[in-house]
């Protein structure tokens, strides 16, 4: 704590001070972290508190704004399973994260998916809930000072959990005990603050057992009866809620009219043009996520394959001798394609007559991967009907495939993948899709790369000019090990825009031009 001292009685006050008693603040994060460990173990050390694989706690709940009670539960489950509940008057509230998407439901909304920011947050909130802040370094996360403040009259020094995703979390410990006294979560556009008082020693681990909630909306108090640690849990209980005479479509019909769809707009996609700029981003050790550079593309597409031609980086379009050298990179992948292309056609007529009518997909031809063919390795559950962005929508988790052995490398790395899948009901079209990697998958057995568990990406579309989905957005949050040695971490966001629809006969004309002898 900083404070001003002036003349010389400020300054023997402070002599006296001290021989006189007081909380220590802080002067790095890890001393708070080491504090709270000590304190929160009853002195036993971090492994008392990784000890704890599972929790169960529950208890009556008040409305402090009216005092209406009523009770609450909430259980979690390593790595990342967490759900909370409370009835209070009848008004229900209940979410969870099942380790694929995160979900709510209350008596005034109904229940749904949670996406964007609180999908994000409520999904760092579960793994929170579970290892706290312990695991940061692996999940390459970040741990700072976040100074000292005042909580129900007494000195606490603060520090700020900032996930790799840039979800800041901040914890508040009791200076003098080390005793966790405060978190602030954010949830979406606000953020929740829980304080924490009545601490208990519940098998070796010190646990609070009044819990004060404010949402920005309301206060509530919560006394808690039962605390029990390392219960056997049904993960079953963290599932989305299966709605009761739901009527829902087949998911295998659904996911072949998808990949039809699919086929349908790979011809359409030669007639569009559009933009996209990849933001990437970096975590300082201050827990800010700061942006390194960004670059600006147009996207084209000729023969089904797909043409980036870089306009600009950092916000400031190309000059024009950037341009020309972009130009005759461009150029140079026009003549490549078109020489693929040609040795393609020989071939695929050479194998004709051996391949007959069979339909086996021709690896030569480069097929698209579609959304059925990643999901072959995935086992589909709890498929729900919901909105989205207005649009009526087919929701359904899923998650790697117990006994499946994948033949293919795409198959490999999506077999190790867990999130969920919105599509469009009118339109059988992926509107948006988010995916977590629950297992480390290695490139080359791992002598090149491996990509880290917890590697994650989510993908955003939408309907353009009425006739076809293109993406509009994406976020991109991978841990990268290179050669065994270097570890790279890739957090970048990438907008799509200026969506223009051209003829494509004379657009495949002005490709053709620069090139010809």
């Amino acid at each position: 704590m900083q404070q001003s001292w002036r003349g010389l009685s400020a300054l023997l006050f402070s002599c006296a001070l001290l021989f006189i008693p007081h909380p220590t603040l802080a002067q790095s994060p890890d001393k708070v972290i080491k504090q709270a460990i000590k304190a929160m173990s009853n002195g036993k050390g971090e492994k008392a508190l990784r000890a704890v694989h599972s929790w169960q706690i529950k208890g009556q709940i008040t409305r402090l704004s009216d005092k209406a009670t009523g009770s609450y539960q909430a259980m979690a489950m390593l790595p990342n399973l967490y759900t909370s509940s409370f009835d209070v008057a009848g008004f229900e509230v209940a979410s969870g994260f099942n380790g694929k998407s995160s979900w709510m439901r209350d008596s005034r909304e109904g229940l749904r998916t949670l996406t964007g920011l609180a999908s994000r947050d409520f999904a760092a909130e579960a793994a929170y809930r579970n290892a706290r802040w312990l695991d940061y370094k692996k999940e390459k996360g970040k741990l700072s000072l976040a100074g000292t403040s005042d909580i129900n009259g007494k000195p606490a020094n603060a520090v700020q959990f900032t996930t790799a995703k840039g979800v800041k979390i901040k914890i508040f410990f009791d200076a003098a005990t080390g005793l966790l006294v405060r978190e602030e979560l954010p949830a979406g556009e606000t953020v929740r603050t829980f304080d924490y008082t009545d601490h208990r020693l519940v098998d070796g681990v010190l646990e609070a057992h009044t819990i004060l909630i404010n949402d920005g909306k309301e206060q509530f108090e919560i006394k808690l009866a039962e605390v029990k640690h390392n219960v056997t849990l049904d993960k079953a209980a963290f599932e989305f809620p299966k709605l009761a005479d739901e009527p829902l479509p087949d998911i295998d019909a659904l996911l072949k009219e998808v990949k039809a769809n699919e086929d349908r707009i790979d011809e359409l996609l030669e007639k569009y043009t559009y933009t996209e700029t990849i933001t990437s981003r970096e975590l300082e050790q201050n827990g800010q996520l700061r942006e390194k550079e960004s670059e600006t593309f147009e996207l084209t597409f000729f023969k089904g394959h797909r043409i980036r031609r870089q306009t600009g980086k950092n916000g400031k379009p190309f000059t024009p001798s950037e341009e020309a050298d972009e130009q005759k990179r461009v150029e140079k992948r026009i003549r490549d394609i078109e020489k693929k292309e040609a040795e393609k056609d020989k071939k695929a007529k050479e194998r004709e007559v051996a391949q007959g009518n069979s339909g086996s997909p021709d690896p030569e031809r480069g097929q698209r991967i579609s959304i059925s063919d990643v999901l072959r390795a995935s086992k589909l559950v709890n498929p729900r009907r919901e909105r989205f962005r207005g649009r009526e929508v087919i929701v359904f988790d899923f998650e790697p495939l117990p006994g499946y052995k994948p033949q293919k490398d795409y198959e490999k790395f999506f077999g190790k993948m867990a999130g969920a899948i919105w599509v469009d009901v009118t339109d059988k079209q992926v509107a948006r899709v988010e995916a977590r990697l629950v297992e480390a998958f290695k490139i080359a057995g791992g002598l090149l790369a491996a990509l880290r568990e917890g590697a994650s990406f989510t993908l955003e579309a939408d309907r353009i000019n009425d006739e076809i989905w293109l993406p509009t957005r994406a976020d991109i949050n991978l841990a990268v090990k290179v050669l065994l040695v270097k570890g790279i971490n890739v957090t970048q966001s990438i907008a799509y825009g200026n969506y223009k629809r051209f003829n494509v006969d004379a657009e495949k004309e002005k490709l053709k031009d620069p090139i010809k002898p």
